[in-house]
């Protein structure tokens, strides 16, 4: 096996960490658990299945831990076609670490509103405050998905110009770019955005692009014969 082509599965392999932990942190966890126009239910929910909760943290900080190592491994593998580009994409995905990092303390808000006995509020309180740590996050992760929709114009088009994977994953990749940039703007400008229903549509490029270069990654790998420069 080539070094570009253990580079591309070791990339897969680190892809599809990053799906599996980022669905289940961002998706599986806040459906089980979270109501939005709940408070209640919001908080019994997780004091009941506060492991759940903390196991959505932990997967959520070691899905940009993996993220972070993904990154590494693409510019690695792109930066013979074109090292500008690379640099592009490395930068703006790596941009999105330390803001969820940050992000995540929303999170650990939370959990010592559930765990201290010591703070002096009352149960509506406490109920109020670990809704708006959510929402906080929640706001922290529009922020997060600019530079996650950012990150793919250039990553798509190192796919594209490679010669070594589908260009079809490419021109996904980069619509997905501009499907999280108009969600954010719609979920910034409009009231109601979440309501219209057309979110998931808006972002199915980006969900196919990314899970369909993480297999292909994983599985075949990249073309023996490379022509980048």
């Amino acid at each position: 096996m080539t070094t570009n082509q253990k580079t591309a599965r070791i990339a897969g392999l680190l892809y599809l960490a990053v799906v599996l932990t980022g669905i289940f942190s961002l998706a599986y966890v806040p459906s089980k658990l979270i109501v939005w126009d709940d408070l209640a239910t919001t908080y019994h929910n997780i004091k009941a299945s506060e492991s759940l909760f903390r196991l959505g943290i932990v997967a959520g900080l070691s899905c940009y831990l993996f993220f972070l190592f993904l990154v590494l491994q693409l510019y690695k593998l792109f930066e013979p076609v074109d090292n500008g580009w690379a640099k592009v994409m490395a930068l703006l995905a790596i941009l999105s670490v330390p803001i969820y990092f940050l992000n995540a303390q929303n999170q650990f808000n939370v959990l010592s509103l559930l765990t201290d006995n010591n703070l002096g509020l009352s149960l509506e309180q406490i109920k109020s405050q670990v809704m708006l740590n959510l929402n906080q996050y929640d706001n922290g992760m529009r922020i997060v998905h600019i530079f996650s929709g950012l990150w793919l114009f250039p990553f798509g088009y190192l796919v594209y110009k490679s010669r070594f994977l589908p260009k079809f994953f490419g021109i996904l990749l980069m619509m997905g770019c501009f499907g999280y940039l108009i969600n954010f703007l719609g979920n910034t400008l409009i009231a109601d955005y979440s309501t219209l229903g057309i979110s998931k549509y808006i972002s199915m490029p980006a969900t196919f692009g990314e899970i369909g270069i993480c297999l292909w990654l994983l599985i075949f790998g990249i073309k023996q014969k490379q022509s980048g420069r």
